[in-house]
């Protein structure tokens, strides 16, 4: 795909469609590949982050993750499509693992949490030829001998789909270090999608998706974690459309 500038990142102009179909591509052509769906965090992070920029620029897909990056984009004459989120992918994706009986790999969440995600997926979608799930221990990025096992378990799944679900930039650094290690086509970088599988956080309804107000009711959920994030640093990206404007 060919990408276009956006602010301080590179960002692919695709619809939701074409990015299911890239990722049935992939799989079918047994390449491996990564997506991170970016959002106004992830590029006020990429501002001093020189290292997930690099992530987000070199990845197979780059897609919009926020209504709030289709309205920069327009500000800066050059729209993108289509909101591409990540949650809303994953289910795209899961679709096309029933569809085409996929495997598919959900790694991260709580303990428990990805087993109870894999319950509820194959209730809904029956024919995804297999669900493999795994929860590490916080701080295994940092145990070379966990990372090993990790690719290990991966490697012997050997699934078409993997979902990382770490929380940004922890996902996207160790799926940009390890996902040509592992045996598993495409990777996802899929932040809380494993939790909205389980049920143990519940998404914004399809409304305040569609009008970009999904950051809020996540913010009404954790307000007390969540208010730095959308309140401090997140406004930091007005500066950041001045600065790029002018270039």
């Amino acid at each position: 795909m060919s990408k276009q500038q956006l602010l301080n990142i590179l960002i692919d102009n695709i619809t939701m469609d074409e990015t299911v179909s890239a990722v049935d591509n992939f799989i079918k052509c047994d390449k491996k590949a990564y997506i991170v769906p970016t959002n106004v965090d992830m590029m006020v992070k990429a501002e001093k982050d020189d290292y997930l920029r690099e992530i987000i620029n070199n990845a197979d897909l780059t897609v919009a993750d926020g209504k709030p990056l289709i309205w920069i984009s327009k500000l800066q004459k050059n729209e993108l499509l289509e909101k591409v989120s990540g949650s809303d992918l994953s289910i795209e994706l899961l679709k096309l693992a029933n569809d085409k009986k996929y495997s598919i790999f959900i790694i991260g969440g709580k303990k428990g949490v990805a087993e109870k995600a894999k319950t509820n997926i194959y209730t809904k979608y029956p024919d995804i030829r297999d669900i493999y799930t795994y929860s590490p221990d916080i701080g295994f990025e940092k145990n070379a001998n966990e990372l090993i096992h990790i690719n290990d378990l991966i490697s012997e799944a050997n699934p078409d789909i993997l979902f990382a679900c770490f929380g940004c930039p922890k996902q996207e650094e160790w799926v940009y270090e390890n996902y040509k290690k592992y045996n598993a086509k495409v990777t996802l970088c899929a932040g809380a999608t494993v939790d909205f599988l389980a049920g143990t956080v519940k998404r914004a309804p399809k409304w305040m998706s569609d009008v970009g107000l999904e950051w809020f009711y996540r913010f009404l959920q954790e307000p007390r974690r969540l208010f730095k994030r959308y309140f401090i640093d997140d406004l930091k990206i007005v500066k950041l459309i001045f600065k790029y404007q002018n270039k």
